[in-house]
């Protein structure tokens, strides 16, 4: 925990810093919602073809699952967080579509490390 996804369109493969990215993202999680570096999980996503509105777009989608207890003002503080990251880890970010969400995680989550 966190478990975090970042959903991005194809045409930002090379555009995206991802470890930078990620490194911001883990950081704001502490940050703001005392989450701890070592529990921090991401994975990027490649979203192939992107559509906003009727045509073709360039987008990045965070999505923070968190385990349950944050306050909303908590988790929208992280949204806003991640939001603001965005555009500094994106090569010529102008007219790219951003968003972050943060949601709590399904009471049956579970995480292990394997042996």
């Amino acid at each position: 925990m966190p478990q975090i996804t970042v959903d991005h369109s194809a045409d930002l493969d090379e555009r995206l810093d991802r470890v930078g990215l990620a490194a911001a993202v883990h950081q704001a999680a502490v940050d703001i919602v005392a989450a701890r570096i070592p529990a921090c999980k991401t994975r990027f996503r490649d979203a192939g073809v992107t559509v906003v509105g009727d045509g073709a777009a360039s987008l990045v989608h965070v999505e923070i699952g968190l385990l349950a207890g944050r306050t909303e003002e908590a988790k929208t503080a992280l949204a806003e967080a991640v939001l603001a990251a965005l555009p500094a880890h994106i090569k010529e970010p102008s007219g790219v579509h951003l968003s972050a969400e943060v949601r709590d995680l399904a009471p049956t989550y579970r995480s292990a490390v394997a042996d």
